[in-house]
């Protein structure tokens, strides 16, 4: 049997593979909602992340199936005793919602593929793309919050945080950006595209990027502050435990790669026009998020060990998966060469 911290890289690479799933379609419903028109040059990609969620499906199964693998409070709760762990965490209940869940994100979010690809063939298929554009913000905020805390935040039943459903998407919603610059950039200097995407694009996602440091670094201070200035033992112990435990490298690995390193560099025109030195900021900016991700689910309790064969074995894994379901999505949509 895997040891809690080795088994929390798979809920950790649940958590990242679901986001690009879930980010791509988000994104361009909220490019369509505001009208900005170089959602053309991008929606195609962005929309092919959806073949990633068979996979996150899957992945989420063996999670459940973990059960106190994944969630330590399992047989360690009494409901009605001073914890702060509603009634209705129980497995059953916490699967139920999960994959329920996550089978209406993916019918809402393909019915949206399917408007957006005809949107233009008349008013009336126009208005019905309009109709289930405006829903997904909805949806994304609804779900997110909830594999947010059913995997991350409540793993420890005394810890919760108001703000937490909200910094767990602003967090991976900015992965996803930078997982799109890379990609974008990867696919244009290789000429992988059937039509290029244009090097304006680099600037307006690097402008979106440093716009979610900002606002990462805007709710997790709000939440730490709160939880410093209360200085409740049930919710100090879980944040002393991460930044000052045996994860305290990834914890501080984590702040300098999602903050200082995307504000120091992307606040300068300079940089934001420079292709390879945003690509370069978006590369620590998703290791600063899988090095959250991760500390926020293995460091529960502030002790463990950090799985390098085991994490990079996983990794390795959920990349040649995750290449092969997009890439053949991407070939069917007839977006990339050959």
């Amino acid at each position: 049997m895997l040891s809690y911290s080795n088994w929390s890289v798979l809920t950790a690479s649940f958590m990242v593979v679901t986001y690009l799933a879930l980010s791509g379609v988000a994104l361009c419903s909220v490019l369509y909602l505001v009208g900005a028109k170089w959602r053309f040059q991008v929606h195609g990609l962005a929309v092919s992340l959806y073949a990633l969620f068979p996979m996150a499906f899957a992945m989420m199964v063996v999670l459940l199936i973990g059960g106190n693998q994944t969630f330590p409070w399992i047989g360690h709760v009494s409901h009605g005793e001073d914890v702060h762990m509603p009634g209705w965490y129980t497995l059953p209940l916490l699967a139920a919602r999960e994959v329920i869940g996550m089978l209406t994100i993916m019918f809402i979010w393909r019915l949206f593929i399917k408007r957006q690809e005809v949107a233009d063939r008349s008013e009336e298929d126009r208005l019905k793309f309009h109709h289930v554009a405006c829903w997904v913000p909805f949806f994304t905020v609804l779900y997110a919050t909830m594999i947010a805390w059913d995997f991350e935040m409540t793993l420890k039943p005394s810890w919760h945080s108001a703000i937490y459903g909200m910094q767990n998407l602003v967090s991976n919603f900015g992965m996803f950006l930078a997982f799109l610059l890379i990609w974008i950039y990867v696919l244009n200097t290789r000429d992988k595209l059937v039509k290029r995407v244009e090097e304006f694009v680099y600037n307006y996602l690097a402008q979106m990027m440093l716009a979610f440091t900002l606002l990462w670094m805007y709710t997790f201070f709000a939440q730490y502050l709160t939880i410093w200035y209360g200085n409740l033992g049930d919710e100090r112990d879980r944040i002393d435990g991460m930044q000052n435990g045996d994860f305290s490298v990834v914890w501080w690995t984590m702040v300098a790669l999602k903050f200082v390193v995307p504000f120091v560099t992307l606040c300068f025109p300079v940089t934001r026009h420079n292709p390879k030195l945003t690509v370069a900021v978006a590369v620590g900016i998703i290791a600063g998020t899988l090095c959250e991700r991760f500390v926020w689910i293995a460091g529960v309790n502030g002790t463990g060990t950090i799985p390098v064969l085991w994490g990079g074995l996983v990794s390795i894994g959920v990349i040649m998966v995750g290449y092969q379901l997009v890439r053949s999505t991407m070939a069917r949509n007839q977006l990339i060469k050959g």
